[in-house]
């Protein structure tokens, strides 16, 4: 793997600037959601099985992320926490790298068998957080 700082290529996909976007209007859309005071998320898993689903808890951990009780917001969802938090450090870098026209971060040359350990790592992580959230709600 190599990770390489360089300016955006011309007919190049601004990373930064598209996902800063769909960030922006995800968090847009979640902050009109409540101020409408609409209704939360019905989950179907969980109304379905009793238990929770691998997604269980994100949005009470974003709503306790947003207001800054990260504690409680890792304990709802310890993956969606660690998304939000590696989301926001993507904003702040994408704000600045597109604000001052930086050179941006890209890998490049990933191995077959790095793709797959980072394949393996992912479906690990969804896996030991669809395990906390059993037990956790095992009281519920």
């Amino acid at each position: 793997m190599r990770i390489v700082r360089r300016p955006l290529a011309p007919g190049e996909t601004n990373h930064e600037l598209l996902w800063l976007s769909v960030s922006s209007g995800g968090l847009t859309l979640a902050a009109s959601w409540f101020a409408l005071k609409l209704p939360w998320p019905i989950c179907l898993f969980h109304t379905l099985t009793g238990h929770p689903c691998l997604t269980c808890g994100a949005t009470r951990s974003a709503v306790a992320f947003f207001h800054a009780h990260f504690l409680a917001a890792f304990q709802w969802n310890p993956l969606a926490f660690l998304f939000y938090s590696a989301l926001s450090i993507f904003n702040v870098y994408a704000l600045a790298v597109i604000v001052m026209r930086a050179p941006r971060v890209r890998i490049a040359q990933l191995t077959a068998s790095e793709r797959k350990f980072f394949r393996g790592a992912v479906i690990a992580l969804f896996a030991l957080n669809w395990v906390y959230l059993l037990i956790a709600n095992s009281s519920l």
